[in-house]
């Protein structure tokens, strides 16, 4: 590699950064996780898996990388007792967080191992699942959020990247799912649309709050990532989306490692959007 090259290689180097992902068991997490092991950085994977299997899928991917270094723990964002565990074993093991990456979040979806979306309208949805989605998707981000700033100023800095997503900028188009009956019709929910349309605004006020301590904080707001849906919905998808397809999983990598490494250092209470043209109709 050329002069030029080893510089441009640089701008994206994760080594030496302690990244923490959430919800890292999940298709988008668990993907993460490997772009910035790959990169160099330090990753500890949280989510709600018991701690032996969270162990083992560590394991799993410093073995995938040799000579990194992966820590899995669990971490249910809904419980300040665990999310303060984790915080403490995070400083115990390296000392320091330079990134935190809020994914876990609780979306009604479609695909090949979950059921249909909630069929009931917005007049008829349940509170409980409103209820679930924010002590999850809203409270819990701000509780990991908390202690992750409390230790980024007792470093001097650190970057925080929230996931949201393009029903955080946009309403759904319901017509995305239109192929129930009309007593079974689904919906994608309010709960998910609520919440995740919060995530940009509060990530403005972190970054514009913190950001003279050097604290980042940016937004990525994916959308329609491929996760073995049925034709019906890949069909209303593909029909919909100006790109004609729907989002490879892998195709995050790169955004991902862009907002967590150098090449983004002048950015903060940004929203990177990644929804093949979806918000741009």
């Amino acid at each position: 590699m050329d002069e030029l090259g080893v510089a441009k290689a640089r701008e994206f180097d994760l080594s030496g950064q302690v990244i923490l992902v959430t919800g890292a068991s999940g298709q988008i997490g668990s993907e993460v996780a490997d772009a910035y092991v790959s990169y160099g950085a330090t990753v500890v994977l949280s989510d709600l898996d018991e701690p032996t299997l969270m162990r083992e899928r560590a394991q799993g991917l410093a073995d995938r990388h040799k000579g990194s270094t992966v820590l899995g723990l669990q971490l249910d964002v809904t419980s300040q007792r665990s999310v303060n565990a984790a915080f403490e074993s995070i400083a115990t093991e390296f000392g320091r967080l330079d990134v935190l990456v809020n994914n876990a979040a609780i979306d009604a979806k479609f695909d090949a191992n979950q059921a249909q979306l909630e069929p009931a309208r917005f007049e008829n949805y349940p509170l409980r699942l409103w209820e679930q989605s924010v002590e999850v998707n809203l409270t819990g981000l701000l509780r990991v959020t908390q202690q992750a700033v409390r230790q980024m100023l007792a470093q001097g800095g650190g970057n925080i990247i929230n996931v949201g997503s393009s029903y955080g900028l946009v309403s759904p188009n319901q017509s995305l799912y239109d192929f129930g009956s009309d007593e079974e019709q689904p919906y994608k929910p309010v709960d998910y649309v609520g919440t995740k349309s919060s995530i940009p605004n509060l990530t403005r006020y972190i970054a514009t709050l913190y950001g003279a301590q050097n604290i980042r904080c940016n937004c990525i707001a994916p959308h329609g990532v491929d996760n073995n849906h049925p034709e019906q919905f890949r069909s209303n998808f593909v029909a919909l989306s100006p790109m004609r397809r729907l989002c490879g999983v892998e195709e995050l990598r790169g955004p991902f490692v862009f907002l967590a490494s150098r090449a983004s250092s002048y950015m903060t209470g940004s929203t990177l959007v990644v929804d093949g043209g979806w918000t741009a109709w």
